[in-house]
């Protein structure tokens, strides 16, 4: 995961990076990577010039089904909305 992240901030896409289905073209990405049986997700967006900012990471734990829980698809919203305004808060602070 660390290696995907390392390559979206030099401006690429890691092969095991996908979009994140619900958030349109937001530029929200998913890399699930499998370690000793359990299945791990981090979210991160590219949707802002200033940064790649991580979301969430977390292991999925439902034995049933491929979908991300509600729960980590609502605190991803939140997360990238805070993402949004620290983005814009720097635009404003070097535009000045």
């Amino acid at each position: 995961m660390g290696f995907a992240l390392y390559v979206a901030q030099q401006g690429g896409k890691h092969v095991d990076a996908k979009p994140l289905k619900g958030f349109g073209n937001a530029g929200v990405v998913e890399v699930v990577t499998d370690h000793r049986g359990d299945t791990f997700r981090a979210v991160y967006t590219v949707r802002f010039a200033d940064a790649v900012y991580v979301l969430h990471a977390f292991q999925k734990k439902s034995k049933t089904g491929r979908e991300t829980p509600r729960v980590e698809m609502e605190l991803i919203e939140r997360r990238l909305c805070e993402a949004e305004r620290i983005s814009k808060e720097k635009d404003i602070e070097q535009n000045r």
